[in-house]
């Protein structure tokens, strides 16, 4: 069994198929300092297709499905970036931006560190990428506004910037707008002549938007997508809120042995709501169609509602296979397989 690799701050977001309750949150995005409006400032449920913009007015008006439990997202270049959380249908929001000076007073360093510039670029695209042939798919549009830092004491590369990255994910036909807050790739060791990385861990935070690309309908990019949904964490947090981890295709195992899912993994409904409780007794191991993954939970009980949106997801990890999954496999919340 692989050992867990990395963090990732994903949520998961299911729309039925039925057709759900629409409503609006609107708002008016302001300038701290001056109360000025802010023009075309990004609104959007993070990790969703569910996004707009604001007015010349700094007006804003986007449209809430029930269940979203994903945070909203208002940014704009040269702003400290706001999450509301704890939002409400129906209530008119006043946002007031804060100019961040750190980020238009940064001065990139270029002296060298240790690894040439080329090589940070290359580690960065595997590990924020991935390794599939989703991520081989994938183009960063915009590398140019990348900072990336190396640390020979503490053998990490980091990674910023000041911009949004975008991805242009060919495969599953997404343009995905992403908002790191933290990227660290943490080193056992590393020989730069001999191309020798070995990596202790991977951490990355922040948040993303997804928009549809012209071929998002066709029949061959509907296949990729339920490829792809089929053995992630989306797929596997969906079939544990419903008890039907064994009906969808998934195995679990403890000290080597396969056991029944639910003398390990308690899954009890929360009074009141359409979301599920679950409490993992011990660290588990995961097959799916010949695939391994490692499943840990570091908190006593984590939520998922009736979309399989988990939280607080930072607190669930992964590894193997489902660990090693990137944002070349990432799928929108509020992605839904095909009929």
């Amino acid at each position: 069994m692989e050992k867990l690799k990395h963090i990732v701050l994903t949520g998961l977001l299911f729309l039925s198929y039925f057709a759900v309750c629409s409503q609006t949150i609107s708002g008016l995005v302001l300038d701290q300092a001056t109360n000025q409006p802010i023009e075309s400032a990004a609104i959007y449920f993070d990790n969703t297709t569910i996004g707009t913009s604001t007015n010349d007015k700094g007006e804003f008006s986007i449209e809430y499905q029930e269940g979203i439990t994903s945070p909203l997202v208002i940014s704009f270049l040269g702003y400290k970036r706001m999450i509301i959380t704890n939002y409400q249908v129906g209530k008119f929001y006043k946002v007031l931006l804060q100019e961040d000076i750190d980020a238009l007073d940064e001065v990139v360093i270029t002296t060298d560190d240790g690894m040439p510039k080329e090589l940070k670029l290359q580690q960065f695209r595997q590990q924020f990428l991935g390794f599939s042939d989703n991520a081989k798919s994938c183009t960063i549009l915009n590398e140019e506004d990348l900072i990336l830092r190396y640390n020979k004491k503490t053998q990490t590369l980091s990674a910023s910037s000041k911009k949004p990255i975008l991805i242009k994910n060919e495969k599953l036909q997404y343009l995905v707008s992403f908002e790191i807050k933290d990227f660290d790739i943490s080193y056992h060791h590393i020989n730069i002549k001999r191309d020798r990385f070995f990596i202790n861990s991977v951490i990355y935070t922040g948040t993303s938007f997804y928009k549809e690309l012209e071929e998002s309908n066709s029949k061959k990019t509907t296949k990729s997508r339920n490829k792809t949904y089929k053995g992630s964490v989306l797929h596997f947090m969906r079939a544990l809120s419903k008890k039907q981890l064994e009906e969808e295709g998934y195995q679990i195992f403890s000290g080597g042995f396969k056991v029944n899912p639910y003398r390990y993994i308690n899954v009890k409904q929360i009074d009141g709501s359409k979301a599920v409780g679950v409490k993992l007794l011990n660290k588990l191991s995961i097959l799916y169609d010949n695939e391994q993954s490692a499943m840990e939970s570091r908190v006593d009980e984590f939520i998922i509602d009736q979309y399989g949106n988990h939280s607080p997801i930072h607190q669930v990890l992964f590894g193997g296979h489902m660990g090693n999954q990137r944002i070349g496999d990432s799928l929108p919340f509020d992605f839904m397989l095909s009929e």
